[in-house]
């Protein structure tokens, strides 16, 4: 993966926190500020990965005491995680985040999220929405009912067996962040990290975590048949590797 990283400073000092939480967004200015601002709020520092928007996101965060990074050019989800933790490492991160930008997820569950990393019990931690009831009526009943055959088909291809398939949220200690390396630039990175946490023999956890479905998400996330054409990928790979 290749990336040309800007960094910019906005509304004076950047922020030094150990926790560095990393938001992909390509084209969210009109809710990127939003997703930011409750983060903020918490402490954390937020490193936002601007994957070659252009809709004024860039805009939106003007006066955010926050890490922008800019890729010259778009490409994808999974690049743009890899350049936000490369940096991260860099900056002296303890613990990355991965956050999306949609609005999905809640600031407030990242404290539960780092917690059994800060504690030495996990090397990453995994997002789930099928661990409460509450969490999993969220979640729409036809989706839901794909993510659960996800699960199967991914335990199949990652020898990891989750509650949970593709949920973008989720928390790896720096050395975990080191050894991980995202190939898979666009969604299929979420299976690449499972493969990843088997290979390097991570420790993980999975913790529960409400996702708020709006019109904007649902149109901004992943369309379901997307999840064929990864997981068609990741076979090819599998035979052929």
């Amino acid at each position: 993966m290749t990336a040309c990283v800007l960094l910019q400073e906005r509304g004076g000092a950047l922020l030094n926190k150990a926790i560095f939480v990393i938001v992909p967004a390509y084209n969210e200015g009109g809710v990127i500020r939003s997703t930011a601002q409750p983060l903020i709020d918490l402490g954390y520092s937020v490193v936002i990965v601007d994957d070659c928007s252009q809709d004024g996101t860039a805009d939106a965060l003007v006066g955010l005491p926050i890490y922008y990074l800019r890729h010259p050019v778009n490409l994808g989800q999974g690049a743009a995680l890899q350049t936000g933790m490369r940096f991260a490492v860099l900056q002296g991160a303890d613990v990355v985040v991965h956050f999306d930008a949609d609005g999905q997820h809640q600031a407030r569950d990242v404290d539960a999220l780092v917690e059994p990393i800060l504690s030495g019990q996990a090397d990453v931690v995994l997002g789930s929405r099928f661990l409460r009831r509450e969490d999993v009526l969220e979640v729409p009943f036809v989706r839901r009912l794909l993510l659960r055959c996800a699960v199967f088909v991914n335990w199949g291809l990652t020898g990891v067996r989750l509650s949970d398939a593709h949920n973008g949220f989720r928390a790896m200690s720096a050395a975990a962040a080191k050894l991980i390396n995202l190939s898979e630039n666009r969604f299929a990175h979420a299976s690449e990290i499972i493969v990843q946490i088997r290979q390097f023999r991570l420790r993980f956890v999975e913790k529960p975590t409400t996702i708020v479905y709006t019109d904007y998400s649902r149109a901004k996330g992943q369309p379901m048949w997307n999840a064929i054409s990864i997981f068609s990928e990741m076979l090819l790979r599998r035979l052929f590797k």
